[in-house]
């Protein structure tokens, strides 16, 4: 007699990746997909990337029917991110579970706080604060009620080990930081919870975008388990705050860094 299938954690939930053509988003969500959760993947530039990221996902459906769409939208506007979870219940004619904000930038010339230009703030702070308050927002009144509805911002550790050179970078994650920790007590009664997840020293794109050989060689030496992060430490964390079996874990801060900090 056969065993009947067991579900997957995360059974045709619908769940919004920002930043996820590349780098940890792409990661977290080849990993939600292979939970069981159908993707929009979103964009702001590089849409072949995204593309190649759906085709993945979409080549290992058994069903045949897509289960990966990339949407083009900038976090920073709030009319795009609307669009955003509005293309998500139209593609998959149900309510958005699951909202992970990987969308990020980094100043790569590491200015001091008193050596900043304007225009750097100002890029920084529009994705990585206020696009992470838009999404937030958006998936606090979007996001299904009940029970399984998720929001995970990513954020940073250098948050918490301040390292010189990143002060508004670390600034908006740790605004981020405490917003998502209000919004978790504000989510009160609708079965969602609220977490951030912050990766330490991750081999990615961003990470390495202007720095030396010296500076790589220094952030392997800080870490106590001697060598910088991979995309897939951080997804399993993601995947695991979305699903069921994190309903407890809400409001809370989780920093992924092998001991980074």
């Amino acid at each position: 007699m056969a065993t009947p299938t067991q579900p997957l954690p995360l059974q045709d939930r619908v769940a919004i990746v920002t930043g996820s053509s590349r780098g940890i988003g792409r990661e977290i969500a080849l990993h939600l997909a292979s939970l069981g959760a159908r993707l929009v993947l979103n964009y702001t530039s590089n849409s072949n990337l995204a593309d190649s990221v759906a085709a993945e996902i979409n080549a290992n459906s058994s069903s045949g029917a897509p289960r990966a769409i990339s949407i083009r939208a900038d976090v920073s506007d709030s009319v795009q991110v609307k669009s955003l979870f509005d293309s998500a219940e139209r593609a998959f004619d149900s309510p958005v579970h699951i909202m992970v904000n990987s969308a990020g930038v980094l100043d790569g010339t590491y200015p001091f706080v008193a050596d900043t230009s304007v225009e750097s703030f100002d890029r920084t702070f529009a994705v990585n604060a206020r696009g992470a308050f838009l999404c937030a927002r958006e998936a606090a009144n979007r996001v299904k009620r009940g029970g399984g509805g998720r929001i995970v911002l990513l954020t940073t550790s250098v948050a918490a080990s301040l390292k010189q050179g990143y002060g508004t970078y670390a600034a908006w994650k740790a605004a981020v930081e405490a917003m998502t920790k209000i919004l978790a007590k504000e989510l009160k009664g609708s079965g969602i919870t609220a977490n951030c997840v912050a990766p330490g020293p991750v081999a990615t794109d961003m990470f390495f975008e202007g720095k030396t050989e010296e500076m790589v060689n220094m952030a392997v030496e800080e870490c106590p388990l001697g060598r910088l992060g991979e995309a897939k430490d951080i997804a399993p964390v993601v995947g695991f705050l979305v699903s069921d079996a994190a309903e407890w874990i809400n409001g809370q801060v989780i920093r992924v860094n092998g001991g980074y900090v």
